[in-house]
């Protein structure tokens, strides 16, 4: 491999013997097949010099070449690091994200997930740092999320030739037709998701970005699309009063405030105004939620993310603004014009640290974590960084987003339903275990070789950790945020150490999705619900019919598997709702995403984002939606504090017919829905059953089209 340049010669610096004698070939048998299928056609490094392609890896080689990349500049016991590193992949209890297992060991050390940056209110910042840099990142299979909001409306004077600015739309038709002439390392086209907040005056047109009508040169179809929403218009909204749109070259400091300061600019730029000063557009602001909620509806875009809480909450408040999230709205990091964001992920695999009982296993969490994160710092290091802008941000501040997987695989060997208060404590109970013992590695790893260079202000040198910082954003709205506070772990000593030696890291904790390294791994993605408990996945590794083998187990225990059962199985898909002589008790715990009240789902997140100091793809659930259930849902998002959410999936319509159907025989809705709201669900569906939400879905994930930037 190193003669072909497909591995890096600085990997002959290692004790070979040492590495060699801690390499378990048996483990190689553990993967199930859609794993190791996974490994074998996309991950394993091949010989393409000779007619016949042929594989110089297999999965036990793969992982120590990946470990064995994260740590070779230690200066001290590389061997060691990088043997505890492949243990942690051996025995599926962390997984780095894709671009790190493509390239950590080889000439070509691009391994960050994805890049966020901002755009201003130029031609050469439009050209250079919308277009030309977004080409490079794209190129080096960079997803990419940023922010337009400081691109003059329609309308917006151009004082070097005296005319009228066009608006944004058409440079973000421009951004959309660049995802796909460059394309993410030759193997797909770019992913990108461009987010604008919700007083520019070319948001209405910017929510009708993904309709399939209307004119195709004011149309982005390749191109995910966010609304970065400050906190007063959701309070104008819930209010019923009214919103004003303005021109961002008028307004120019309104994208870098938030809060009250933000409100306080904003009423003033109203009687501006009014005034004739500056241009403004009034319209009540529940019709423009109406018309988020019915693009979200009809096309899946733009997503619903929160400007305040993410800022509010930011351990980085004190030498930057958020003014957007990424790709796929897990992370919240500074942009500027100097910095292009940068975003380094990995994943523990939850299921894998329960104990005998079934309860956390705190001392190998603590374990994994303590040899994760000096992985994922490590990166930043060793990294390739396509822009200087890249390169500047991740050194100077050190951002790493570690995140979870198995999640759902977790409560079936706990033996709880998704869809249940026990689920949402759990939650509550293992994320702060995680934040805790992360946040610990971090401050261990700045003792031994110091902060990160904009560490001195920031909330972790003031004391605060990130569960303190609701009571910030409460106080900031004015509002209660509805999330206990109460943790099980005692912080004063890791309050302490942070106190004395500080942080690695600016932020540390992200959860991404994690759909491609889940398979590796023999899991459930992420914090996902089971989606289905019999599916066909089909990806460039061919089809897989995936069978729930949870499920299996637990039908096999009451004696209820047997042929007609399967039989059962199959025709439903998996629900068992429609499956006479299934417990109830099974029936919960098996239910799948499309059966569970968003509640679940958000009460979940809730929990969750008060240990997080970033955010987490956060994707929500609802068979047949409509336009009033949506309303509920997001608000309820917002005033519980998440900071972000992602894709609305939604069931196709031979589906939903087919479920309605299931639960008819049944007599059943879904779980933790009350009466009142089925009824108010009921009355909606007479209204929009012809309207299908046209989202990106999980079966088209299923179907090979998986977004890796997150991964």
């Amino acid at each position: 491999a190193i003669e072909i340049e497909r591995i890096h010669p600085k990997l002959l610096d290692f004790d070979l013997d040492q590495i060699g004698a801690a390499l378990d070939p048996s483990a190689d048998l553990d993967f199930d097949y859609l794993g190791v299928q996974t490994l074998y056609d996309r991950y394993l490094i091949v010989d393409k010099t000779g007619k016949k392609h042929r594989h110089l890896e297999v999965p036990q080689y793969f992982w120590i070449r990946v470990s064995m990349g994260l740590f070779h500049h230690e200066k001290e016991d590389r061997e060691g690091y990088a043997i505890r590193l492949y243990n942690l992949y051996k025995s599926r209890r962390f997984c780095s994200s894709t671009p790190t297992l493509f390239n950590s060991g080889t000439l070509h050390s691009q391994l960050s997930s994805c890049y966020l940056y901002k755009v201003d209110d130029s031609i050469e910042s439009i050209m250079h740092r919308g277009i030309a840099d977004n080409a490079f990142l794209s190129k080096w299979a960079g997803g990419l999320g940023g922010s337009w909001t400081a691109v003059r409306g329609t309308g917006g004077f151009i004082k070097g030739t005296n005319g009228e600015s066009q608006g944004v739309i058409p440079f973000l038709k421009l951004h959309n037709d660049q995802l796909v002439a460059v394309n993410q390392g030759g193997k797909r086209r770019g992913s990108g998701c461009a987010y604008l907040e919700s007083w520019h005056n070319d948001l209405p047109d910017f929510l009708e970005l993904r309709k399939n009508t209307g004119d195709d040169r004011r149309r982005t179809h390749d191109m995910n699309t966010a609304n970065w929403i400050p906190d007063l218009f959701m309070q104008r909204m819930e209010a019923r009063t009214e919103w004003t749109l303005f021109r961002s070259n008028e307004t120019p400091d309104l994208h870098d405030l938030y809060g009250k300061a933000f409100e306080k600019r904003y009423t003033e730029y109203e009687a501006m105004a009014e005034r004739g000063e500056i241009f403004g557009r009034k319209q009540p602001a529940l019709d423009l939620w109406k018309l988020m909620l019915r693009m979200i509806f009809e096309t899946g875009h733009p997503w619903i993310t929160f400007k305040d809480p993410c800022n509010v909450r930011s351990p980085q408040d004190h030498c930057g603004v958020i003014h957007s999230s990424n790709l796929c709205t897990e992370i919240t990091l500074n942009t500027s014009d100097e910095e292009t964001a940068v975003c380094n992920l990995g994943s523990v695999v939850l299921d894998s640290h329960l104990d005998a009982d079934g309860n956390l296993d705190h001392a190998k969490l603590r374990e994994t974590i303590s040899i994760a994160v000096r992985a994922l710092d490590n990166v930043i290091d060793i990294n390739f960084y396509p822009t200087e802008a890249a390169r500047t941000a991740n050194t100077r501040h050190r951002p790493i987003g570690l995140g979870i997987m198995g999640l759902q695989n977790t409560l079936y060997k706990k033996d709880i339903a998704f869809a249940s208060q026990a689920a949402v404590e759990f939650n509550d109970e293992f994320m702060e275990a995680i934040a805790y013992y992360a946040y610990e590695a971090s401050s261990d790893i700045a003792a031994e070789h110091g902060t990160y260079s904009s560490y001195k202000g920031s909330k972790w040198d003031r004391g605060l950790m990130p569960q303190d910082t609701l009571d910030i954003l409460e106080q900031e709205r004015g509002e209660k945020i509805e999330v206990p506070r109460a943790g099980k772990m005692d912080w004063k000593p890791l309050r302490e150490k942070i106190a004395k030696h500080g942080m690695r890291n600016s932020n540390v904790l992200a959860i991404a999705p994690t759909a491609t390294i889940s398979n590796i791994m023999g899991t459930t993605p992420c914090i996902e619900p089971t989606y289905k408990n019999l599916f066909v996945k089909s990806n460039l590794s061919g089809d897989f019919i995936v069978l729930n083998g949870e499920l299996v187990r637990d039908l096999k225990k009451r004696g209820l598997w047997t042929p007609e059962m399967l039989d059962h199985v199959k025709y439903f898909d998996g629900e068992l709702d429609a499956i006479e002589g299934v417990p109830q008790d099974l029936r919960d715990k098996y239910r799948t995403a499309f059966g569970i009240e968003y509640k679940y789902f958000i009460d979940a997140a809730a929990r969750r984002q008060k240990w997080i100091d970033q955010s987490q793809s956060v994707n929500l659930f609802l068979a047949e939606p409509d336009i009033k259930t949506l309303s509920h849902m997001y608000r309820d998002a917002w005033r519980k504090g998440l900071k972000t959410t992602y894709y609305l999936r939604t069931l196709g319509a031979s589906n939903i017919e087919k479920a309605t159907t299931s639960v008819k025989k049944e007599k059943r809705g879904r779980v933790g829905q009350t009466d009142a709201e089925a009824a108010v669900s009921a009355a909606a569906k007479k209204e929009f059953s012809a309207a299908e939400a046209k989202a990106c879905s999980l079966e088209a994930m299923m179907n090979g089209e998986e977004c890796e930037a997150c991964q």
